[in-house]
């Protein structure tokens, strides 16, 4: 009885091991080489998905999709499955190989390492599976949708359907190009059409192009074909396209390059953004006369009705700028803060640059001021408290 129930047991173990292995994709960690042969033998495309493993997209979809029963069978039945963490072996050439810019992204090979289809982001279930359903299709490859649009590189619907596909895993700088083939062959007069905005919308990354310039001049036109609102995005899209790389990758030289063309367009809504640019590349460099003048000469002009951003103004004042003309500028942002929106950590703020700029009889008002708003509120005032003493007030 007893080797009965053992056998059983151990009968219930391995069928619920087998279960659970078909409800979760078995992702294969090998070369691409050998992928690539095993696609050859198996008669199947690859599926390979390039992650990291501090990505909290790549890390929700391991557990939320790719651990699902649905998935797993569509996936390994239809694709030999792979991924590789950029972080390891191989992993560096994968990126390069691929073009990889973030994470997760998802590549659709054939076995001759031709890309079917591509993707990146983070995808649910029913999602991920309608596009693996497309990477299968081969109408939907990007293979047959480029050989279509340059066999007719005039027709919008081709270099729509290739774009917009090439666009799921690319950056828009690269589904530019074909884009660009596409609307050479447009007049002006005929970009103000609604497929024809799609294209520039899409894949129009230069400033200085001949589309974005014409949308700048009959932006009233543009936006009574799509909305205000749309083209307005897009005009902003267009400035942190040019110059957030730059901003992230410190890189002061080209940033100031593409702001100079960034500069051209003129919009005040433009302008703030190109700000909002510039201290965060001084801030980032820690070029902080440039913070100071940047901020000195523009603050008032775009973010004077922010609270929010003046806080953060002051707050940068407060940490890391120390003379008394500059920290009088910090006081009239975060005063004004306080007078549209009032606040505990508004009113403390003023209290701490008022006594970084050596002027105590003040710190010691907006340090009370910040003490009975706190207490009003029912919080804590600690941080009041602890400046307040620190002022000779008990």
């Amino acid at each position: 009885m007893k080797h009965l129930t053992l056998f059983f047991s151990l009968f219930l173990l391995l069928l619920s091991n087998g279960i659970e292995a078909q409800n979760s994709i078995n992702f294969s960690e090998e070369s691409l080489p050998k992928l690539l042969e095993r696609s050859k033998k198996e008669n199947k495309p690859i599926f390979l998905m390039i992650y990291a493993e501090w990505c909290p997209h790549c890390n929700k979809m391991k557990k939320e999709v790719f651990n699902t029963a649905e998935v797993a069978d569509f996936m390994e039945k239809n694709f030999i499955c792979a991924w590789q963490d950029v972080e390891k072996e191989n992993g560096d050439f994968i990126k390069k190989k691929f073009d990889v810019k973030s994470y997760p992204t998802f590549v659709f090979l054939d076995k001759n390492e031709t890309l079917l289809y591509n993707l990146s982001g983070e995808y649910k279930t029913d999602a991920l599976i309608q596009e693996a359903k497309n990477a299968l299709n081969p109408k939907m490859q990007l293979p047959y949708l480029e050989q279509q649009f340059l066999n007719d590189p005039s027709n919008v619907d081709k270099c729509l359907a290739y774009i917009l596909t090439l666009g799921k895993g690319k950056e828009r700088k690269q589904i530019s190009i074909p884009a660009h083939k596409y609307l050479a062959t447009q007049k002006e007069q005929d970009l103000v059409s609604d497929k024809n905005w799609k294209v520039i919308a899409n894949a129009v990354t230069d400033i200085e192009s001949r589309e974005f310039q014409y949308v700048l001049k009959n932006q009233p036109a543009f936006e009574k074909l799509t909305s205000p609102l749309r083209v307005e995005r897009k005009i902003n899209s267009m400035v942190s396209e040019s110059l957030k790389p730059f901003t992230e990758n410190l890189d002061t030289i080209q940033y100031f390059k593409n702001r100079k063309i960034a500069k051209t367009i003129s919009l005040h809504k433009t302008d703030s953004l190109i700000f909002m640019f510039d201290v965060t590349l001084a801030e980032r460099t820690q070029n902080w006369n440039l913070y100071k003048k940047t901020t000195a000469e523009s603050v008032e002009k775009y973010y004077w009705n922010d609270s929010r951003m003046l806080k953060e103004i002051g707050q940068t004042y407060l940490k890391n700028i120390a003379t008394i003309p500059d920290l009088n500028n910090a006081l009239k942002w975060t005063e004004r803060a306080i007078t549209l929106e009032p606040s505990y950590d508004g009113y403390l703020l003023t209290a701490q640059l008022y006594h970084k700029a050596k002027d105590n009889k003040q710190a010691i008002v907006y340090a009370q001021k910040a003490k009975d708003f706190s207490e009003s509120m029912g919080w804590n005032p600690t941080d009041a408290k602890k400046l307040l003493l620190k002022l000779g007030v008990k």
